[in-house]
């Protein structure tokens, strides 16, 4: 796409299976603890500050829009910024395959490396799947800025989103739009669609594949079981593949 140039266009199969399962997650709390997670990690390596504290503040404002309670969200400031055990996370990047091939990557915060290497070297084992080195994959994906709104008039979306520097505008199932950009940009464009009336639902960075690989039968089914079995796991932050799945 030419610079400055914006383009509506479609979502991935998953990411539109994952913001479904989101809403069912959110009823059991999975969203909540993913939430308070990254609200803690933000606070210890940024500060308790949100206005000074990017990282924190879009983790706040991500977290308000899925509907954490303001407590919640205070404790999980509080934990981050005392530090300690509970706020003692890394964040690692894991990659694989799944059947057919396809390529997996999951963003983990973990207080136990070794527990969570051995989880997940199973989950994908079970599902015909195989954990691979560092880097096996992460190739393929590239880092993006996403800013999730609500808009009544597309066009108008579209030419504010060239405005500020946008490389692309995807429509979602529950009537929103994603507007991408450069991992960098990520705050310039936030903050160019709020000036510009646009509401803003969250903030945060993707990741998208360069090449699909198709999959369908039997491998869709242990594909998408895969997936699953690792966005339900708890030391998993978010789930990104190339499958390109048959209707």
């Amino acid at each position: 796409m030419a610079p400055g140039a914006a383009a509506l266009s479609g979502h991935s199969k998953w990411a539109n299976i994952k913001r479904r399962k989101a809403v069912v997650d959110a009823q059991k709390g999975k969203v909540f603890s993913r939430l308070a997670r990254e609200i803690t990690v933000a606070a210890r390596h940024g500060g308790p500050n949100p206005d000074a504290n990017f990282r924190l503040a879009t983790a706040i404002e991500r977290a308000r829009a899925e509907n954490l309670p303001s407590g919640n969200i205070e404790r999980a400031i509080a934990r981050g910024a005392g530090g300690g055990d509970e706020a003692d996370y890394e964040e690692l990047q894991y990659e694989g395959y799944g059947a057919g091939g396809i390529a997996i990557l999951a963003l983990i915060m973990t207080n136990n490396r070794n527990r969570t290497a051995a989880e997940l070297r199973h989950l994908f084992s079970k599902h015909g799947g195989a954990l691979g080195e560092t880097g096996c994959v992460a190739w393929m994906f590239k880092r993006r800025a996403r800013v999730a709104v609500t808009a009544r008039d597309e066009e108008e979306l579209l030419l504010t989103a060239a405005d500020i520097g946008a490389d692309d505008v995807e429509a979602e199932e529950d009537g929103s739009f994603s507007v991408y950009g450069k991992p960098e940009d990520l705050q310039s464009l936030r903050q160019g669609l709020i000036e510009r009336g646009v509401e803003v639902i969250s903030a945060e960075f993707t990741y998208d594949p360069s090449m699909r690989t198709e999959v369908g039968g039997a491998e869709q089914e242990k594909v998408l079981a895969l997936l699953e079995a690792l966005d339900d796991h708890d030391d998993i932050q978010d789930v990104f593949t190339n499958a390109d799945f048959s209707e």
